[in-house]
């Protein structure tokens, strides 16, 4: 599962005292111990035969769930069936079946068996029934908004531009909304499903097609097969109009379905993932292990993706079309990290959600892996970044465990420890044991827990096997443990001996042991010294040198996941820039010189050399900090950013570049603007426009109809909003909709951007653009899970709905003809309901 927190990054400067993510005990800790399921029944066969009834929103199913006593005879069977309506129950045997005794109560189905079976003693049991997707009560969570397990897509039809679909979401424990089953990770089963759909629709399921029979009438019936072993919450179906466009592995195929209007562009967005299958096979060891891969969008997904075995689903945001694709297809990590997980969640499944770190950690961290392989270090370094960002974003992850029995809901631990912490863990681990080591290790724990369950501690086992090594120590304090090391650090110089003494002190409560490298520069150069802090407050590393120390760059490979104090001069930054090889210390020192540039002059220097840096992200980041405006700046490096906007491989550094020329507000930088406006790339005509708009606003209306903001970035849409707002283009209502949704909160940490915002919303609001008035409601109902149970911030979305309402009560008045008005208000008073 890639999960996608749609309100992170609009809430996480709102109230920092409350978690945004969802929990209800910010501890993340309740009295309750949560207990691996207790296993009474083996799963062995599940065999489904469905159709769809579009018009109730309903799914018509039979299920033959073969199964026996998993260690203790039994004479009952009891099956998760959420929100059904259960017609018939039997017992099948040789083609026959005998009524069975239920009781059906709860959402659980319990069957009374015809005897007391022994283990592996089979038996199949048949039902029939009705799924209700729209009955259930379970709700969603921060990283999975919803638990409906089966989702109809505009089944009527009723929403123009919108297609028609069917698709599943599983995890975590909501599949039992379509078939009977017992819906918990460590149990694994074969299946096979008789898919029945009208004749214009593909279909999806795990496995292999194993044939279609015409049912006459249009419709259709696809056979799916998967014989391979796999838990209940993977099991996918996936229906609708979608052109699938064939790619393959090896011999295995490899498939990808999206929307029509994405044909073109589906392997541009999906056409790495052959490369990925060959190069994660190769790094684990372990080929991929399934019969087949495909890809499939869905419309309103409810999460990012999920990895449903041989079949993972994407939220319809991975479509993008090549203004967005020659940026960055910003996609493909999502992409890696499902893949990944068919390996670390499908092949080898956490045991219980409290070990989901050996699903989630290993996925977040595929991402690192495929982007040192395929991009290079330094890109992987800026995953690495972002990811650590993420952990320290939320304020209540520093108290949780990564391996958790006390969690208050099991869909809390879909969060930034299990992810995040979780990959960044495994980064250090790797570091600490050597590639060689690690990887082997990886393969072990694949190889020896293949098609069955894993947690943390048969990780370790695996690891220490291959490696020789004690792992206890790491995994209780990284694993079983909470927190993070936060350090600051001093020195003292010895001129008679020549020798520096570093102490590395522990400010958080519970002393870690770690290794850690310090690079000690003398006249502009670092010597890399690796040292073994232990589990005390202070630790004194004595070094020796020549003179005093020049810098002191503490964890210089960005191995540990911590915090660190520096007090580090602009002077020191700029030695750390240009001695350092390693991304995270070069960045670092350019984003301190970003807060600098405009007081200090060594600050501005920093910024000039990494104009040329090698990485473009580091590049990016250097330009956002100068300030043409101010002369020293046009003297240092107006000529190398007129270099780079015109000139740079990337168009993100290109765009980048753009706008900073635009602050000058000089009119002999229009034609590069207006060169910029005929550009593929989205992010250059979206800068270009920005200048453009600064220098010759009379043009805006005309040009900003030339970028397509369908499914573009959100750093994109926030740099336009401002521009379509103030121009009111009308067309690129429903894009900048979703991002006037948070007004409120963009307040809070951008008020020039807020304001706009909510001058944005206030047009929809006033306005009878119903695409914009979707996307609107659509994000603040997904966002009702994400804010858990903060009240201030719920108030506030219901505030700004209502108020939204009245505005549309308006409009209805001022135009009582209008053909989609009410639709728009009965949208409006269904996120105030979904609040309630």
């Amino acid at each position: 599962m890639k999960k996608i927190l749609i309100a992170a990054l609009f809430l996480s400067a709102f109230l920092p005292s409350q978690n945004v993510f969802g929990q209800t005990d910010t501890s993340g800790r309740t009295e309750i111990y949560r207990a691996t399921h207790t296993k009474t029944t083996e799963l062995k066969h599940t065999k489904l035969k469905v159709n769809f009834d579009y018009q109730k929103e309903q799914m018509n199913g039979e299920a033959w769930i073969s199964a026996s006593p998993h260690f203790y005879p039994s004479d009952s069977l009891v099956l998760d069936a959420k929100a059904m309506l259960i017609h018939e129950v039997a017992l099948e045997k040789n083609g026959s079946k005998s009524p069975l005794k239920y009781n059906y109560k709860n959402d659980m189905l319990k069957i009374n068996l015809d005897k007391t079976y022994s283990r592996n003693q089979d038996y199949t049991v048949y039902i029939k029934y009705t799924a209700r997707p729209n009955e259930v009560k379970q709700v969603g969570s921060a990283a999975i908004t919803d638990a409906k397990g089966l989702y109809f897509i505009n089944p009527q039809g009723k929403e123009s531009g919108k297609a028609t679909q069917i698709w599943t979401q599983g995890e975590t424990e909501s599949n039992s909304v379509w078939f009977p089953t017992i819906d918990k990770p460590n149990q694994k089963t074969t299946q096979e499903i008789f898919m029945t759909v009208p004749d214009k629709y593909v279909t999806l399921s795990n496995g292999i097609l194993k044939d279609s029979k015409n049912e006459g009438n249009n419709f259709r019936t696809d056979h799916w097969v998967m014989d391979k072993k796999h838990a209940p919450y993977l099991f996918f179906m996936g229906v609708g109009e979608y052109a699938v466009v064939n790619d393959k592995w090896r011999n295995i195929p490899v498939d990808y379905y999206v929307e029509k209007e994405y044909e073109p562009y589906a392997k541009q967005i999906f056409g790495n993932t052959p490369e990925m299958m060959e190069f994660f096979s190769k790094r684990l060891n372990y080929d991929y292990p399934w019969q087949k891969y495909a890809q499939i969008t869905g419309v309103d997904y409810v999460s990012g993706a999920m990895e449903n075995t041989t079949s993972t689903l994407h939220s319809a945001m991975a479509q993008q079309k090549p203004g967005d694709l020659i940026d960055e297809n910003r996609w493909e990590d999502v992409i890696s990290h499902e893949l990944f997980h068919h390996w670390f969640g499908d092949l080898v499944t956490a045991e219980s959600w409290s070990n989901i770190t050996v699903n989630e950690s290993f996925a977040n961290y595929s991402e690192y892996l495929w982007n040192e392989y395929k991009y290079g270090k330094d890109f992987a370094d800026y995953t690495l970044m972002k990811t650590r960002e993420g952990y320290f974003r939320d304020p209540s992850n520093v108290s949780k465990d990564l391996v958790r029995f006390n969690y208050h809901s099991r869909e809390d631990v879909f969060d930034g420890v299990s992810y995040n912490k979780g990959g960044s863990i495994l980064h250090m681990l790797r570091n600490y044991l050597g590639d060689d080591a690690f990887f082997a290790g990886l393969t072990d724990y694949l190889k020896t827990n293949e098609y069955g369950t894993g947690e943390a501690q048969q990780l370790r086992l695996s690891l220490e096997k291959v490696s020789g090594k004690d792992l206890n120590w790491f995994f209780n304090q990284w694993y079983y443990g909470n927190g993070n090391p936060k350090l600051t650090y001093s020195s003292t110089f010895d001129p008679v001996k020549k020798m520096v003494t570093v102490s590395i002190i522990q400010n958080q409560g519970q002393y870690f042991q770690f290794p850690l490298a310090i690079d000690v520069f003398e006249n502009g150069k670092p010597s890399r010294q690796n040292v073994w802090v232990a589990a005390k407050s202070k630790n004194d590393f004595t070094f020796p040198v020549s003179k005093s120390p020049d810098l002191l760059n503490i964890d210089a490979d960005g191995i540990l996941l911590s915090e660190i104090t520096e007090n580090k001069t602009p002077d020191q930054y700029f030695l750390q820039y240009t001695g350092s090889k390693e991304f995270l210390s070069r960045y670092k020192a350019v984003e301190n010189s970003v807060d600098n540039a405009a007081k200090n002059a060594t600050s501005l220097k920093t910024l000039v050399a990494a104009l040329k840096d090698s990485n473009f992200r580091i590049r990016m980041k250097a330009l956002s900090g100068l300030d043409f405006s101010k002369p020293e700046h046009q003297k240092a490096a107006l000529a190398e950013v007129e270099k780079i906007a015109a000139n740079d491989p990337k168009t993100l550094v290109q765009s980048a570049a753009i706008t900073a020329l635009a602050k000058m507000k000089d009119k002999k930088y229009l034609p590069v603007f207006e060169k910029g406006m005929s550009a593929v790339s989205n992010a250059v005509k979206g800068a270009s426009l920005g200048a453009i708009s600064l220098i010759d606003p009379a043009r805006i209306s005309v040009l900003a109809d030339k970028i397509d903001l369908d499914g573009a970035s959100d750093e994109l849409i926030s740099q336009l909003l401002p521009i379509i707002v103030k121009n009111k283009i009308e067309k690129q209502m429903p894009a900048i909709a979703s991002t006037a949704a948070f007004y409120p909160f963009i307040k809070f940490q951008n008020p020039e951007l807020g304001a706009s915002a909510e001058e944005a919303f206030n047009w929809i609001m006033g306005s009878d653009n119903l695409k914009a008035t979707e996307n609107l409601t659509k994000v603040l109902t997904q966002v009702k899970s994400q804010i858990g149970q903060n009240p201030q911030a719920k108030m506030m979305i219901v505030q700004i709905l209502k108020e939204g309402l009245g505005k549309k009560m308006q409009v209805l008045k001022a135009n009582p003809s209008s053909p989609t008005i009410n639709a728009q208000i009965d949208l409006i008073n269904k996120a105030i309901e979904a609040y309630k």
